[in-house]
């Protein structure tokens, strides 16, 4: 009786499972159909997702390749380490974590969300780490997720000054998240180093001893160094070497953004938009819509315009698609520029979101399930969520406190 009641559970959550499934699916379909036309619908699914492929994948996935080349040789030539080296000191004071923490920063920034799992799973450098500070490098690593190609792809449209605001507030919110997620993590696993050795107690780095300090300094930097691997050989060997690895991994993560962009902006870009033109009603054109996310966006507007300074409603889009994969809402950026949706203020805010949340959703349950803190996952997300709003709120009041000293001047 023991073996069979617990098969019969899970067939009858299967069984709920697939009710929910088809209601939702009928749901999403019929409405769309109702007010689409069935075969206008399935006509602007597939010219949806034909031109987010053809216009905008390949381009972010270009930008991919570029950025990750750039990654790769800054790693190769000492850049990395020279700023590792330079604001490790700064990690302890703003997030409360190692100074090592900082190289988990830079490596998502310049790659993705899972990179810091690698760094996670090192024996060396997760020895630096209290037990409570191992499930926040989820937060911060997925905090700086692809910041390298979000920051490029703002930049491209004349948005410097806005895109640089905008890792400023994704910093804002990264410190929030991973303290937020601190709190928490050290209510269930406690305030104990991993591993137990005075060399690498963090509390050296402000000891009396000279001598210990310094060893623990340069054990800290030869970690560094191993985990960030140089090849051999000429100068311009190994930066052609670096150039084109760095670019096949550019290459990686562009093919690993289609089925987000592909799936999910299509889903939202019909839940976006209206159709090409009124008067004359459903085409089956790419980019046409029901326009329900406005709906919804213009339901929220009392919080979102004062906070996130959006003017149209519109913009919600662009948040609640990063939350599943920031490649996606990316996607929805050129459309939302040529109609004039968007503007230095949506971008800057954009920029902090989209880095800070960068498609957490699909990435922090497996991180936190491959470093074994399942449990926390609840309070991970919730911890990420306040701090992706706070990144986004943080950008747009900086931005109107530059642009009032600016228009003072």
């Amino acid at each position: 009786m023991q073996n069979i009641m617990p098969s019969k559970k899970r067939k009858g959550n299967a069984n709920t499972d697939t009710i929910i499934f088809i209601v939702i699916v009928s749901l999403f379909f019929g409405y769309l159909g109702y007010k689409m036309g069935i075969d206008k619908m399935f006509s602007t699914i597939m010219a949806t997702a034909y031109r987010l492929l053809v216009d905008t994948v390949f381009y972010i996935m270009a930008i991919a390749v570029l950025a990750g080349a750039f990654g790769k040789l800054a790693m190769e030539f000492g850049l990395v380490r020279l700023l590792n080296k330079i604001f490790s000191p700064l990690m302890r004071p703003l997030f409360n974590m190692p100074g090592v923490a900082f190289l988990g920063i830079i490596t998502t920034y310049l790659s993705d969300n899972p990179a810091i799992i690698s760094l996670a799973k090192d024996e060396d450098y997760i020895s630096y780490f209290k037990k409570h500070e191992v499930p926040c490098l989820c937060n911060l690593g997925t905090a700086f997720g692809m910041g390298l190609i979000v920051t490029f792809f703002m930049i491209k449209y004349g948005y410097l000054k806005e895109a640089v605001i905008g890792n400023i507030g994704a910093v804002i919110g990264s410190i929030i998240s991973v303290r937020l997620m601190a709190k928490s993590a050290k209510k269930e696993l406690g305030n104990k180093m991993i591993k137990d050795p005075s060399i690498i107690r963090e509390n050296i780095e402000t000891s009396n001893d000279e001598l210990a300090a310094s060893n623990f300094v340069e054990r800290r930097e030869e970690i560094a160094s191993n985990l960030i691997e140089q090849t051999e050989g000429t100068f311009f060997e190994r930066f052609l070497g670096s150039f084109l690895e760095g670019g096949k991994l550019g290459v990686d993560i562009g093919l690993s953004i289609i089925p987000g962009v592909l799936v999910i902006c299509t889903i939202v870009m019909i839940l976006t938009f209206g159709p090409s033109d009124p008067t004359v009603g459903y085409q089956g054109l790419a980019y046409e819509g029901v326009e329900l996310l406005p709906k919804i966006g213009d339901f929220f507007s009392f919080l979102l315009k004062p906070l996130l300074g959006f003017e149209n409603p519109e913009s919600i889009a662009f948040p609640i698609t990063a939350l599943g994969a920031v490649g996606a809402a990316l996607s929805l950026i050129p459309k939302f520029l040529d109609t004039g949706i968007i503007g230095g203020n949506e971008i800057a805010v954009f920029t902090a979101m989209g880095m800070c949340w960068s498609g957490f959703l699909s990435t922090h349950v497996a991180m936190l399930d491959s470093l074994g803190h399942r449990k926390l996952i609840s309070k991970g997300i919730r911890s990420h969520v306040v701090g992706g709003l706070a990144a986004g709120i943080s950008a747009h009041f900086i931005l109107l406190l530059i642009n009032y000293i600016q228009s003072v001047l």
